[in-house]
């Protein structure tokens, strides 16, 4: 019966919950990739960076084709050079060379006009014993009031001529002038989204598309992996569940990894469960444990996928 007692203490053993030795959680590293597409498709012209590369924020890293997309751009463009030249010539009034024939127009009227005054005056004013018909007084009369009539009239034309177009039609060209503007940022910004550029400084994980395939919209051309986005994903036991809160610091350790290596709690699962199979150790093997996430402190050569060990610091 000893034999018996001492399997059934060792099976118990095995399967009872127990808290990890030394205060050691075991895990392994998580990243959160970001996958580049484009929001229409096409076909891809040109991949510049390959799997393993690094890469800056802003770089380039492939581009699709863009004829359309260039040529609403130089109509845009071509719209808006049109709408700015209506609204210039609204504002200039009547062209110069018809001003300039309305000036002479009116220096004809008023040479016109000292004739007849002068003629009227004559009439008017005879010498004593001279005398004039009604008739010829009121012809002059009236060819004085007519050269004067006309001069008015042109200095009248060439005022207007000298004059912007109205408010109201100045006001509507303007607003074609802002939107043809509009416009043209529209077609700039689509041309714009024809090259894919890395939102961050990154690792390039993957790339799914060679030149020349075409590409659906949304579908992802590159895969990229910013340092930012490294994070652990550790099992806690639940004995240490009371020890362990979000914001607290842990230290980190892996095969080849640097010393000193620290992160900070960031997520704790609430719900339990059983310790993944691909997490393995002779003690917590096969125990309730709570899932905890943790940023690292500061930038680190860590691989998704790679094993390691967590203690909580004092």
């Amino acid at each position: 019966m000893d034999w018996l007692r001492a399997a059934l203490a060792g099976l118990i053993g095995l399967f009872a919950p127990a808290p990890a030795p030394d205060g050691v959680f075991y895990g392994y590293v998580e990243g959160e990739y970001a996958h580049l597409g484009p929001r229409d498709g096409g076909i891809l012209r040109s991949l510049a960076v390959a799997r393993g590369d690094t890469v800056r924020s802003g770089t380039v890293v492939a581009t699709l084709d863009a004829v359309a997309e260039a040529a609403a751009v130089d109509e845009a463009r071509a719209r808006l050079a049109q709408a700015e030249a209506q609204l210039d010539n609204l504002r200039k009034g009547r062209r110069t060379p018809e001003i300039d024939a309305l000036v002479a127009q009116k220096d004809q009227a008023e040479a016109a006009l000292h004739l007849s005054q002068a003629q009227y005056r004559r009439q008017t004013q005879l010498p004593a014993g001279q005398v004039v018909s009604v008739d010829r007084v009121d012809q002059a009369r009236a060819a004085f009031e007519r050269d004067r009539g006309r001069v008015a009239e042109l200095t009248a034309q060439i005022a207007v001529a000298r004059l912007a177009a109205r408010d109201d039609e100045i006001e509507a060209a303007e607003a074609a002038v802002a939107m043809a503007a509009a416009a043209v940022r529209q077609a700039d910004w689509r041309l714009a989204q024809r090259s894919l550029a890395a939102p961050a400084d990154g690792l390039v994980a993957d790339t799914l598309f060679v030149p020349g395939e075409f590409v659906a919209a949304g579908t992802p051309i590159v895969s990229l992996l910013p340092p930012g986005n490294i994070r652990l994903r550790i099992f806690v036991p639940e004995a240490w569940l009371s020890r362990v809160a979000v914001g607290r610091t842990i230290s980190v350790g892996c095969d080849g990894c640097a010393q000193g290596m620290t992160a900070r709690i960031s997520y704790l699962s609430p719900r339990a469960e059983f310790t993944p199979p691909v997490i393995y150790s002779r003690e917590t093997r096969a125990k309730l444990v709570f899932m905890a996430e943790a940023k690292p402190v500061a930038p680190t050569v860590l691989n998704p996928g790679q094993p390691v060990e967590a203690r909580l610091l004092p």
